[in-house]
């Protein structure tokens, strides 16, 4: 009878924890190690003196049954909360429904303004932008320059950090596609004109009612029984590879490293990490293509307030200028179980490099920055902030930069070369903004492959399949008809850095 082969898995977030999951039900050996001191990765619970926060926020939600039906064989349904979905825009002291609503467009905007936007459209389409290669002049030429600085600039530079003038307008063309204030407003003042099928988007979703780290907690407690073994704060340092293969996986602790053999390894780390802990050494072409993908970070400032300071929405997407926070979730809407009676806590929310301002600045300085930029915003008065956390999340956002998708085809051939038994999936692993049902696609499907020695192309689960919170709008169409709700400019690329698709072993 054969053996069934023993996995070493790297990351113990969704994907990691997915694979491990699927293969000690089926009865393979597996060992998960995990850097940090919680499971989830991104999609964790991170709890503070009572409060708990969720990172980025996280919707379950999916087109995808046997993700659906997984999360519920972890979880009872009586862990799932249905909650509401919903999200508006804060500009100019006012909130923008969202999915955009004329009426309300109207009001906020007032007739004059409204009238002016309308104008600059006219305008735009009259004597567009001499340059539409990037996103502000392709935005600008099809909603006017007054519409472009309210509604797409501010929001768009502090979530990428940089000009909206060194973003790609084929991003543009693939993130703004049905939905805008543009034609919300020019549709109120000209109804015959504009007229568009807008897609509409889910209005509830499901949730762990402890927050999305309960999902993979849980699943973490399920590997153990199933005879698997779950690792915290313990990095790994090395993969070791042979002839046809990885054969064993080094794992550093704050007391000892050990060489845990592997018939597979599954890594979730950063594919440009997994590149530099090969040894023997990757060719240098490819460690060349692995230094050149980067990362956006992200860091929440929670703070505590009355409970009557909240809002329904799960977050608002601030596109105010001159504050940096981009976006705001109140925890109290996604689950009451997250905050206490009486009180709620919002969560402000910054895109950032790591090793920038905001990164190295000290906890209590950003507590103050956050607690001032929502007095600055007007929601909370003085005083109304009790307390403050703050939470970093490195490696967040893959980001796509010019050459990036040459970088990690660079990297996957070699890797599906020479060591064909390292598989790599999830959001980071693959280098690929994917959501989280995507994640754990990947692994699941790495587990057959694994146990079955099926060839599933785990590169072909993707974000550029039809946005998984969008309804169907009725209008049919294939592929070419699909938008993308994970998708992600193409950044300009960094000076220095070689790439190549070709390496010498």
């Amino acid at each position: 009878m054969a053996t069934s082969p023993h996995t070493v898995i790297i990351g113990a977030g969704p994907a990691g924890l997915t694979a491990a999951y699927a293969l000690t039900r089926r009865g393979a050996t597996v060992e998960v190690f995990e850097a940090d001191d919680v499971v989830g990765g991104i999609s964790r619970t991170v709890e503070r003196e009572g409060w708990r926060f969720d990172i980025g926020g996280h919707r379950f939600f999916t087109k995808v049954s046997q993700v659906e039906a997984l999360w519920h064989e972890i979880l009872p349904d009586e862990d799932f909360l249905l909650r509401p979905r919903m999200s508006r825009i804060y500009y100019d002291g006012k909130l923008f429904d969202y999915p955009l609503k004329a009426g309300n467009a109207l009001r906020n905007l007032g007739v004059f303004e409204a009238v002016r936007c309308v104008g600059s459209y006219a305008w735009a389409r009259i004597r567009p932008p001499k340059d539409q290669s990037h996103f502000e002049g392709w935005t600008s030429a099809r909603f006017g320059k007054r519409l472009y600085g309210k509604f797409f600039k501010t929001y768009t530079e502090k979530l990428w950090g940089m000009p909206a003038t060194e973003l790609q307008a084929a991003w543009a063309a693939q993130r703004i596609k049905n939905l805008s204030l543009s034609t919300a407003v020019i549709n109120a003042l000209l109804p015959k004109r504009n007229q568009k099928e807008i897609t509409s988007l889910i209005e509830e979703f499901q949730y762990p009612k402890l927050g999305p780290g309960m999902m993979w907690e849980r699943c973490a407690e399920h590997v153990v029984k199933a005879g698997g073994t779950v690792t915290l704060n313990s990095w790994a340092t090395a993969v070791h590879r042979g002839d046809g293969g990885a054969v064993a996986v080094t794992v550093t602790d704050a007391e000892r490293s050990q060489r845990r053999d592997a018939d597979h390894v599954v890594s979730t780390m950063p594919l440009s990490q997994l590149v530099q802990i090969m040894d023997p050494p990757a060719p240098p072409p490819v460690r060349a293509a692995a230094s050149a993908l980067r990362y956006r970070d992200f860091l929440t400032i929670a703070l505590v307030v009355p409970a009557e300071a909240g809002f329904p929405d799960n977050w608002i997407y601030v596109h105010t200028p001159g504050v940096r926070v981009g976006r705001i979730q109140n925890f109290g809407s996604w689950s009451p179980y997250l905050v206490r009676d009486g009180f709620t806590c919002l969560g402000l929310e910054y895109f950032v490099f790591e090793g920038d301002d905001l990164w190295e600045l000290a906890d209590d300085d950003l507590v103050a920055l956050g607690t001032a930029e929502l007095e600055q915003l007007g929601l909370v008065t003085p005083g109304a902030v009790s307390a403050g956390y703050v939470v970093r999340m490195p490696k967040a956002y893959p980001v796509y930069d010019e050459g990036y998708e040459d970088a990690v085809e660079t990297i996957r051939r070699w890797l599906a070369e020479e060591v064909p038994n390292v598989h790599p999936v999830g959001r980071n692993g693959m280098h690929r903004y994917n959501n989280q049902d995507h994640s754990m696609l990947t692994a699941m499907l790495t587990a057959e492959n694994i146990l079955d020695g099926t060839s599933h192309d785990v590169w072909q689960v993707n974000v550029e399949e039809e946005y998984h919170e969008e309804k169907d709008s009725g209008s049919g169409g294939g592929s070419g008809s699909h938008g993308t709700g994970r998708s992600a400019p193409l950044l300009p690329k960094q000076p220095g850095g070689s790439r190549t698709a070709e390496w010498t072993s």
